[in-house]
C-alpha cells in the first residue's frame, strides 16, 4: 500500500511539474512571439480624421500623419526584419478606402501641378493607383505604367535593377517600360509619380532608364516622404524637383512603444 501511495505522489507531483513548465513556456513563446505595439491593418487607410487626431511620440501602434490641409490621416507601424528594432509607418494605397486614394491623388495633383507636364509615367505597383488620378487631374487622357513583369515582347535595354525597403537586394527585380509606349515619352516633359520615397534606389535606377530612353524629367510626386535618406541617393537636383503629400518618419523601439529615429 505504502509502494502505491508513494507512486501516487510521484506521479501528481511530475503532472504539476509538467502543468508548470508549459505554463512557463506557453507565457515565454507569447512574449516572444507577440510583436512589440503593433496590430493588424485592416482597418488602417480607411478615413481621414480631423486635424485635433495628430498626436506625439512616442506612438503605440499607428502614426499620425498631417496632411497639406492638416488633417491626418493614420499609417499603421509596420516592423523592420533587420534585427535592429527600427520599424516603418506604412501605407498601402491599394489597401486604402476609394475616398482616401481619391482625396491622395487630388493632394499630389496639386503639388505636381507647378511642373507642366506633358506626360505621367507611374511607377509599379503601389504608384499605379495614384498616378491615373494625377493624370486626370491634370486633364490628360492617359499616362505610362511602367512595370515589373516581363512580357514577351520586352526589351532588356529597357530595363533596369531595383530594390526598396521591402525588397532590399538589388537585381531581385528589374522594372521595365513597354517598347511601344516610347513614342509617348521620348522628348516629353515628364512627371514620375509612385507612392513613396525611402532608400531613392528604385527612383535613382527609374529615373535614369527614362533619361536613357529619351525622357526630360522635370519633376517627381510621391504621396509618402520616410525620412531624407533618399536625398544623398537622388543628389541634390533631383532631389530638389521631388514633391510629397505628407512626411512619415522612421521609427525606433522604445519602451513604451516607438520614437523617431534619424
Amino acid at each position: 500500500m505504502g509502494i502505491v501511495s508513494g507512486r501516487v505522489c510521484r506521479v501528481r507531483l511530475f503532472q504539476r511539474f509538467s502543468f508548470h513548465l508549459c505554463q512557463s513556456i506557453s507565457i515565454i513563446t507569447t512574449k516572444m512571439s507577440t510583436p512589440h505595439f503593433t496590430e493588424p491593418t485592416t482597418h488602417y487607410w480607411q478615413e481621414i480624421l480631423p486635424a485635433s487626431h495628430i498626436a506625439s511620440a512616442p506612438w503605440k501602434y499607428g502614426v499620425p500623419v498631417a496632411l497639406p490641409d492638416s488633417r491626418v490621416l493614420v499609417l499603421p507601424i509596420r516592423p523592420l526584419n533587420n534585427g535592429k528594432d527600427e520599424a516603418v509607418a506604412s501605407l498601402l494605397v491599394n489597401q486604402s478606402s476609394i475616398p482616401v486614394v481619391a482625396e491622395l491623388g487630388a493632394f499630389l495633383t496639386e503639388k505636381v501641378k507647378e511642373f507642366d507636364p506633358e506626360v505621367i509615367i507611374g511607377l509599379p505597383t503601389l504608384g499605379l493607383s495614384i498616378a491615373p488620378l494625377v493624370a486626370q487631374g491634370l486633364g490628360l487622357q492617359r499616362y505610362v505604367p511602367l512595370g515589373y513583369s516581363r512580357k514577351f515582347w520586352y526589351d532588356e535595354e529597357l530595363s533596369a535593377d531595383i530594390s526598396s525597403i521591402t525588397s532590399p537586394k538589388l537585381g531581385h527585380k528589374k522594372v521595365y517600360i513597354d517598347p511601344h509606349q516610347l513614342v509617348l515619352v521620348k522628348g516629353k516633359k515628364t512627371v514620375i509619380i509612385d507612392d513613396a520615397v525611402s532608400s531613392g534606389t528604385t527612383l535613382k535606377a527609374t529615373w535614369e532608364l527614362l533619361e536613357q530612353v529619351g525622357c526630360e524629367i522635370i519633376g517627381c510626386g510621391v504621396v509618402m516622404k520616410q525620412g531624407d535618406r533618399w536625398r544623398k541617393v537622388l543628389g541634390e537636383e533631383r532631389a530638389a524637383k521631388t514633391v510629397w503629400v505628407f512626411e512619415s518618419p522612421l521609427l525606433r523601439k522604445v519602451e513604451d512603444g516607438w520614437d523617431v529615429r534619424s
